[in-house]
């Protein structure tokens, strides 16, 4: 380890906390919720399209109820 002491090491953690609390502190107080910042996060995605793709064709491929199989008896 080096010569610092162990004042100078503490204060060196506290002020390395502290910037991480306001870098913490400046990304919550944005108006926007979290998931709406996501929003266009897979535009142009190929990956993602596929994906979609597929969960398309797996939804298509499920039998759907007849009519009144989902009534009570």
């Amino acid at each position: 380890m080096g010569t610092a002491s162990l004042e100078e090491r503490v204060a060196a953690l506290e002020a390395e906390v502290q910037r991480l609390k306001n870098e913490r502190d400046k990304a919550s107080d944005q108006d926007m919720p979290w998931w709406e910042r996501r929003f266009g996060a897979f535009k142009d995605d190929p990956m993602y399209e596929e994906a979609m793709r597929l969960g398309t064709e797996y939804r298509r491929s499920q039998p759907a109820p007849a009519d009144g199989d989902d009534v009570p008896a």
